[in-house]
């Protein structure tokens, strides 16, 4: 087991299986299938990204370093909260650009009965530590253990 450190964007504890990508995350052409065509499953659509493409991103942790791509980023992960179709929380190594924030915190104080606890700044070492299916737990503080 190892803990991170990171920074609190959106507060909450979840424990969930980590779904991890070293390339910039493409937020609607990976969540565009789940919410346009009502994937069940929210399996990554961004083929661009052959790390996450195909794989279950609902109920996961997200572990990446980035947001890329559209400024419809933050709406998308918003509109993921609201249909409860999203990760169940997002791991950055670096810090979070302005539109994921703005979709995870509006998420936050907007979406009744969703939790998406957001942490960034984990760090380099976060990144090449975890990988898929190991267990992730954020706890209050922006506190990441990765078993």
């Amino acid at each position: 087991m190892k803990l991170f450190q990171g920074r609190v964007i959106t507060p909450g504890e979840v424990t969930a299986e980590a779904v991890v990508t070293t390339q910039g995350f493409n937020t609607l052409a990976s969540l565009q299938m789940a919410l346009q065509f009502g994937d069940k499953e929210v399996k990554c659509g961004d083929q661009n990204n052959p790390e996450l493409h195909g794989k279950p991103l609902i109920g996961r942790a997200l572990c990446l370093p980035q947001t890329i791509g559209s400024t419809t980023g933050g709406l998308v992960l918003y509109c993921a909260c609201a249909m409860k179709k999203n990760p169940a929380c997002l791991l950055f190594s670096g810090p979070i650009d302005s539109l994921a924030a703005a979709g995870a915190v509006l998420a936050d104080v907007w979406v009744d009965g969703v939790s998406m606890p957001v942490v960034d700044s984990l760090g380099e070492e976060f990144l090449s530590y975890v990988k898929d299916g190991m267990k992730v737990t954020v706890r209050d503080g922006g506190i990441v253990e990765v078993e």
